[in-house]
């Protein structure tokens, strides 16, 4: 049994292979929705921030779903294009814990986040005359700093549990860390960090669906009694933050099967659930709230004028 008490122990990727040219390419293709990730969600915080008709609860849980996007490519992709360019494609044990600490917040807190957002929907479709007085600036601090402060909290214990548990091995097939590698490569399964991060699961993953799925029942109940420019409107505004939270909580389905049964899958299939997870998000979700939203597609249509106009001038 090896123990994992020095924090200079070494993890190694083997799923990378050795060195070959078309790993160029591979890793231009990675900085490339790296950076269309970065640009996309920056210039979407961008517009929000500076357009003061998108002060609005709607657009700032938006601006906090940007920054996330932000932390989950930004904990996955620069590490995944050093290693495609290594002969040697290994992580120190306390770099491996934070990126597992970073991974599973990204992830919880766009749960978290998608569930305020879906609460906000149904505030404002199913009770418009009361939005204001419900919505209030104080509540939107409140939901903001509970999606974000209640994930962080309760992972750092989740990533202390993991890092006490002593490891018998220390190469993965996947791209990066997360915890249920190195649970997987534990020599001892700890009952208590399966009980803890089966309350994760619940808290942040089941529990913020049930709340998306009840929230859009009710907007479906109500839209279907209303008229068919209110449908329009609804469907409007609601339709981009379904789209995300669908191909999240597919690429999370995805996920779980593969960890069940990664013995019988084939190596691909996880890279593509980590592209689904850490590239496709980030990169999507500024462009279709972009496209699919008419108040952020009118003040990126002012921004991208005045850009023109100071620039004739």
């Amino acid at each position: 049994m090896m123990n994992h008490s020095s924090l200079d122990t070494t993890m190694t990727f083997t799923s990378y292979g050795s060195f070959r040219l078309i790993n160029y390419f591979f890793f231009t293709l990675t900085l490339l929705v790296y950076l269309l990730s970065i640009f996309s969600n920056v210039f979407l915080m961008l517009v929000i921030y500076f357009e003061a008709s998108l002060h609005k609860p709607m657009y700032i849980f938006l601006f906090n779903l940007a920054v996330n996007g932000l932390i989950g490519s930004s904990t996955v992709w620069p590490k995944v294009m050093e290693n495609l360019l290594s002969d040697t494609q290994k992580s120190s044990f306390l770099a491996c814990i934070v990126q597992v600490f970073w991974c599973h917040f990204y992830i919880a807190t766009a749960y978290t986040t998608f569930s305020v957002m879906a609460y906000d929907r149904y505030v404002s479709i199913c009770k418009p005359l009361q939005y204001h007085s419900i919505m209030t600036p104080g509540k939107v601090k409140t939901l903001l700093t509970v999606a974000n402060v209640v994930p962080m909290s309760t992972l750092s214990l989740l990533v202390y549990l993991i890092s006490t548990v002593p490891l018998c091995k220390y190469t993965t097939q996947n791209l990066f860390c997360d915890v249920m590698t190195l649970h997987n490569l534990s020599c001892v399964k700890s009952a208590l960090v399966n009980l803890y991060s089966l309350c994760m699961v619940t808290s942040f993953v089941i529990f913020p669906c049930i709340i998306v799925l009840l929230s859009y029942a009710v907007i479906l109940n109500v839209s279907l009694k209303a008229s068919k420019d209110a449908q329009k409107k609804a469907l409007g505004t609601c339709s981009p933050h379904l789209i995300t939270f669908i191909n999240f909580g597919v690429a999370t389905l995805f996920f779980a099967i593969y960890h069940r049964y990664n013995s019988f899958l084939p190596g691909e299939v996880y890279i593509l659930i980590t592209a689904d997870w850490f590239a496709i998000p980030p990169l999507l979700n500024p462009v279709i709230y972009g496209i699919r939203t008419q108040e952020i597609r009118k003040c990126f249509v002012k921004t991208v004028r005045k850009k023109i106009f100071f620039r004739m001038f």
